[in-house]
């Protein structure tokens, strides 16, 4: 009984989270409809916002990412893993898809242009490779049957689909919390992003907490 109250509580708050995250994410993204040079996260970017390829990237980037964000409503559900196969796989595959064909080259353009100096563009290299690995890594897992296997590489990519939420919400704990310049804000922030996340990731593998 208390195994599936259990169960039931972490479902919910980690659907909960998602959600909160994802609407957050839609409105953030919600921004850049309009194409202003000068909306949101592009007010900082102005040296390079006359760089074609950049400015494409961004928006691939930002207009693609949250259909990675929104597969975690479905990739992780147990009863559409049992009941509805074809659309778990479907879904799977834009994910992996939207990563690996598309995300992961406007990533890394957007990687070697990121602020924060080099600390930053490290930060940004590394993270973008893993989401690239991990993700790769769960679809041959899961295309050889190795289930256990793809399973615990895609709780890998998804912590680090996730890290679009967790550089806001650090973003706004750091800057609300301590007086950092937006330079030292930005190269913490970049690791903060996905470090944490990937040790959550591996201790809910280790623990077999999902």
């Amino acid at each position: 009984m208390r195994s599936a109250l259990f169960s039931v509580f972490k479902t919910t708050l980690v659907y909960l989270l998602l959600c909160t995250g994802t609407f957050l994410m839609a409105r953030t993204i919600s921004r850049y409809d309009t194409f202003d040079d000068h909306a949101g996260f592009l007010s900082v970017k102005q040296e390079y916002i006359h760089i074609t390829v950049w400015k494409i990237a961004f928006y691939i980037h930002v207009f693609s990412s949250i259909f990675t964000l929104l597969a975690g409503f479905t990739q992780f559900s147990t009863y559409l893993q049992t009941h509805y196969r074809k659309l778990h796989r479907l879904i799977g595959k834009i994910y992996v898809l939207d990563i690996l064909i598309i995300n992961f080259p406007a990533a890394l353009i957007m990687a070697y242009y990121a602020n924060g100096f080099l600390p930053s563009k490290i930060a940004f290299f590394i993270l973008d490779c893993l989401w690239f690995w991990f993700t790769l890594k769960a679809f041959t897992e899961a295309r050889k049957g190795n289930i256990s296997s793809h399973k615990k590489y895609m709780i890998r990519s998804y912590a680090l689909t996730c890290s679009a939420i967790a550089l806001r919400t650090w973003k706004l704990i750091l800057s609300h919390t301590f007086t950092i310049d937006p330079v030292s804000l930005y190269m913490i922030d970049a690791w903060l992003g996905f470090v944490p996340n990937l040790l959550l990731a591996e201790y809910i593998i280790r623990k077999k907490i999902w």
